[in-house]
């Protein structure tokens, strides 16, 4: 963000409000932004809490119920065919050659095949351009495929059962000030959503592109691009749908830096598969994952965002950096807090990196959890498999560690090693093994020949962190290698573990950690 202080004014609000457990008064059908005027107090979980206040002071989505819905038998038929394109109705609707332009707000249904065209959408008028598809395939050899010019807002509809593709050319110029850049494109707010498929190539930049608002709310889209994936520049939001996107620099991205009220990505439900050359999600602003299941597969780093809040669902995370990084790219802001985990190296930016609830699971070889200011853990199971080596920690903070809540497994390297500060309300253990336990091997905390929690280990392990409200600080616990989980695992993680052919490793007390003193890396 350009200007950190109204973000550090908001995640003061949002800590507040994750440790009062409040009430607020919210319209169920939008969780970003101001409440509409038939809001109604309703009660809500410390899960649904943390996502609703992480995005609080963002603008409210465009979308509304209803936007989906469509009188098939009042709507315009466009039959798109090579040189040979008809339309049910000459109002609002022009065919030139194998561009087909829209210019009238409206209900539009296109199916057939445009080997070499463009759909175009350039409507001055008030009112929504719905855009319905229904086994539509349009490649375009030199541009954009679909191109939203103008619309007060547009709303494309994957008709129920159906296949669509959309496809751009290869090379065409992007330089200019809102130049199309991606197969799909729209300067207008944006909905996608219905019960059929959509399959996105962007072969010269971005798959799918927004210069507003994008929200994705149901359809099973694919999106393949050389640069980014799908790309909402005001907000980003997806729920009820299935998407997979395979791209070359960040997967799913809202860059709005403009304005902190913006630049945000929700993720509220939905099946979400991500494999991407840079970030798995970017947000210039705000990125809450608040349901669904969310698999990032491959990425540098996983999941990015001034603010970054996990409340609920199934995330998964691979990279080869960070796992998830909150930062706004500076350290201008007060000291880092001080704590029990020896962190704190540079100054805090006031990012907030909080879990309260859900499972994630962290694969990183740079910092496993990262936050530039503070990470709070209320809720949820986290298990992080950190880096092996010492330049990076499983977990880095530059403004402390607090827990109040949940459970927390970091494994890594012992170098930058950092655990949550002595106030946390969660009791936890840190184990620094005196020599390195290969990947594979189990690791027990036994508390009078108990196992409370065992986890395998992904990759060789240095330094292991495990918080848990069954750990009290002060007390001390045995560390066993060998063995093998028992019960419900998350991931490599288990509340239970069998003892069979396992030793004893060492003998450690619950919150006493030893650091080498570089805990808190402080980079973007």
């Amino acid at each position: 963000m350009t200007s950190p202080s109204p973000v550090i004014r908001r995640l003061s609000a949002a800590i507040a409000a994750i440790v009062a457990g409040v009430t607020l008064t919210a319209c169920s059908s939008a969780i970003a932004g101001t409440a509409s005027t038939d809001a109604s107090t309703v009660s809500v979980t410390s899960t649904a809490t943390s996502a609703t206040t992480a995005l609080a002071d963002n603008v409210a989505s465009h979308a509304e119920s209803g936007d989906l819905a469509y009188d098939a038998d009042a709507a315009v038929t466009i039959t798109l065919a090579d040189g040979a394109s008809t339309s049910s109705s000459t109002s609002g609707v022009a065919i030139d050659g194998d561009t087909v332009t829209i210019s009238a707000a409206g209900t539009y249904v296109l199916s057939g095949t445009l080997s070499d065209g463009r759909i175009v959408v350039a409507s001055d008028a008030d009112g929504t351009v719905k855009l319905v598809l229904d086994n539509a395939s349009v490649t375009s050899s030199s541009g954009s495929a679909f191109v939203i010019t103008a619309a007060d807002e547009a709303v494309v509809v994957l008709a129920d059962g159906t296949s669509n593709s959309l496809a751009d050319g290869t090379g065409y110029d992007t330089s200019a000030d809102d130049a199309p850049n991606a197969a799909l494109f729209s300067m207008a707010d944006l909905t996608i959503g219905g019960a059929g498929s959509l399959t996105v190539t962007g072969n010269t930049n971005d798959g799918i592109a927004g210069k507003d608002g994008l929200v994705i709310q149901g359809g099973t889209i694919t999106v393949t691009a050389v640069d980014d994936g799908i790309r909402g520049k005001d907000y980003l939001i997806v729920e009820d749908a299935t998407v997979s996107v395979d791209a070359k620099d960040d997967a799913l991205k809202s860059d709005n830096e403009a304005d902190d009220t913006v630049g945000y990505v929700l993720i509220k439900s939905g099946t979400v598969t991500l494999a991407a050359g840079d970030d798995g999600i970017h947000a210039e602003g705000d990125l809450a994952i608040q349901g669904g299941k969310v698999t990032v597969s491959t990425s540098n780093e996983g999941l990015e965002g001034s603010t970054v809040t996990i409340a609920g669902g199934d995330t998964s995370v691979t990279s080869t950096d960070d796992g998830l990084n909150a930062t706004q790219g500076s350290t201008t802001d007060s000291a880092a807090a001080g704590g029990g985990g020896g962190g704190g190296g540079m100054q805090s930016d006031g990012s907030l990196l909080t879990i309260s609830g859900g499972t994630l699971l962290v694969n990183a070889q740079g910092d496993g959890l990262d936050s530039n200011g503070s990470l709070v853990i209320t809720g949820g199971t986290t298990v992080v498999s950190g880096p092996t080596t010492s330049g990076n920690g499983a977990l880095d903070s530059n403004g402390g560690i607090t827990m109040s809540g949940g459970t927390l497994v970091a494994a890594g390297s012992s170098g930058m090693a950092e655990a949550p500060s002595t106030d946390s309300t969660t009791g936890w253990v840190s184990v620094t093994f005196a020599q390195a336990i290969a990947a594979g091997e189990t690791v027990s905390i036994v508390k009078d020949g108990t196992v409370i929690a065992a986890y395998t280990t992904v990759k060789q392990v240095s330094s292991l962190i495990v918080a848990d409200s069954d750990i009290t600080s002060g007390q001390t616990y045995d560390v066993y290698v060998g063995g093998t989980l028992s019960g419900t695992a998350v991931g490599t993680y288990s509340d239970s573990g069998d003892l069979s052919g396992a030793t004893k490793n060492t003998t450690v007390t619950a919150g006493e950690h030893t650091s080498s003193g570089f805990g808190g890396g402080g980079h973007r």
